[in-house]
């Protein structure tokens, strides 16, 4: 079951207005967000608000909580600034992040389903900015999966996991760290432009690293660190901490985002038991190495850790492979499950193939299919690579419009490896998971979407005509609310004062 835990994938998408460059972002990823939310719920005269009566943003996991006013606004994701906000029949949150709009996926089990919960996030988008856009006085949106604007702006696609509270936060940073600055070997996206503001035209893996500061920190968009100390777990507080991770990439790959999301989940099962005591993998200069890492496409740079040994971040990715592998061994045996069986199979073969093939990879890494693509055209229209067309070309492999972006159109050629059907995306949009609470929360929202005064990841919140104030369903744990749990109870409930009733007199069910 190692692969398997609470996870989930929060991303903020690029926005540019075509024809104005001035335009304002937060009114353009306003539209966006209206949009979709007119369409996906029509004929709601007023769509649930979120509830950030249950959010912490400023709690730290090493032990105390920033004053606000310490805190940049950024930080403040608490405050209710009245802009547009969503929460989709999928259990998923779409909303303006200051001047993005974000999909934040809803909670998932396994790093497959939060592929397929992520890839409903990209349909998402693309039917909102096309929505916006032929709404009438609607501006021509574009938005693109990506983390800069090449101008010295980056946003995040951020990955939540589900960790015991009783690890240890000192050992959780010594050894994601490493972790984090190698693992963007199979996870970078691809930048053309080296340093936050891109001048400098080479090509590197990721498009995060260049904007990372310090190995530790609360901060999300400034002095961004390698490890997020925010402590909001969105679950029992006492049971449970949620790992926030800032420093990934937002990719177009499927398997990318499997690998990630799958290897960090192994990762962070030894942790929580102990299994990786008296390996330490730390560098010397961590923050310094996560930049050299991905100015490298050549993977040949070699890391100098703490006792002096000097590794590539093949070398140090396979041995975390190598402690994984036994650690499944050990632990599970015969009875390892099919998909933690897949993700260490896929791990293993994906860092044999960059050692020795590295175009071999293109169909799986996002950073190697863009600089592939970029190749041909270098090598067909003899470009240098301060070329304008080139420039382009990276930022329209993110563009997320199926007939125009560069990675939907690998896809269509079958260049780059889709690992889910249009049919299973589309359901996707629509519908939870049924295996966590955001089937709870998705279902509310659909079937009874005028008796839901607000919603958050921990709470239902139902405004019934007969009551004489509103009643909050706690959401608390995550495997609760399931399909299994609630499916029957909900199909049984006609309206949402009959399921109200039900909860009242059944609190426990």
């Amino acid at each position: 079951m190692s692969v398997h835990r609470v996870m989930g994938i929060e991303t903020e998408y690029g926005i540019s207005v075509t024809g104005q460059p001035t335009a304002n972002a937060m009114i353009a990823s306003s539209q966006i967000v209206n949009a979709y939310a007119n369409y996906a719920l029509p004929g709601v005269r007023r769509g649930p608000r979120w509830d950030y009566s249950e959010e912490f943003p400023l709690r730290d996991a090493r032990g105390f909580d920033m004053s606000r006013a310490e805190a940049d606004l950024s930080q403040l994701t608490d405050d209710d600034l009245g802009l547009a906000n969503v929460i989709l029949t999928n259990g998923a949150r779409l909303y303006v992040d200051h001047a993005h709009p974000e999909y934040s996926a809803p909670e998932v089990t396994n790093p497959r389903d939060a592929v397929l919960w992520d890839r409903a996030g990209m349909r998402v988008m693309e039917a909102a900015a096309r929505l916006a856009t032929a709404a009438p006085g609607g501006l021509p949106i574009l938005l693109y999966k990506n983390n800069t604007d090449n101008k010295g702006a980056s946003y995040g696609c951020h990955e939540n996991y589900l960790m015991r509270r009783a690890t240890p936060f000192a050992e959780i940073v010594r050894t994601l760290i490493p972790f984090f600055i190698t693992r963007q070997v199979f996870t970078g996206a691809g930048r053309l432009g080296i340093g936050q503001d891109g001048r400098d035209l080479r090509y590197q893996i990721g498009q995060r690293a260049d904007f990372v500061e310090v190995e530790v920190g609360l901060e999300t968009t400034l002095k961004r660190p390698i490890i997020n100390t925010r402590d909001e777990p969105h679950a029992d507080p006492e049971l449970f901490r949620r790992l926030h991770v800032i420093v990934g990439d937002a990719n177009l790959s499927d398997v990318a985002t499997y690998l990630k999301m799958g290897t960090t989940s192994l990762v962070l099962a030894m942790i929580e038991d102990q299994f990786l005591e008296g390996h330490d993998f730390m560098p010397q200069h961590p923050v310094r190495e996560m930049h050299q890492v991905s100015h490298d496409p050549t993977l040949n740079h070699r890391l100098t850790l703490e006792h002096g040994k000097r590794l590539t971040a093949i070398e140090i990715q396979r041995e975390y492979w190598r402690l994984a592998t036994k650690y499944c061994d050990e632990k599970y045996g015969a009875q390892v499950d099919e998909q933690t069986r897949e993700v260490l199979t896929h791990w293993e073969l994906m860092l044999d193939r960059l050692s020795t093939d590295l175009w071999s990879c293109a169909a799986e890494v996002d950073w190697i299919a863009k600089l592939q693509l970029l190749e041909n055209y270098r090598t067909r229209d003899h470009l240098s690579w301060d070329s304008p067309k080139l420039q382009a070309i990276d930022l329209q492999y993110a563009d997320i419009r199926p007939d125009r972006g560069l990675a939907a159109k690998l896809e269509n050629r079958g260049r780059l490896t889709r690992m889910f059907t249009d049919e299973q995306v589309l359901t996707a949009v629509s519908a939870p998971p049924p295996d966590t609470r955001a089937y709870f929360r998705g279902e509310c929202i659909r079937r009874y979407p005028e008796s839901i005064a607000a919603a958050s990841w921990d709470s239902v919140v139902f405004d019934i005509p007969d009551s004489q104030s509103l009643l909050r369903v706690p959401t608390l744990e995550p495997a609760r609310g399931t399909k299994a749990h609630v499916g029957s109870l909900l199909d049984s409930c006609p309206t949402a004062g009959d399921l109200v009733r039900a909860l009242t007199e059944n609190p426990g069910g």
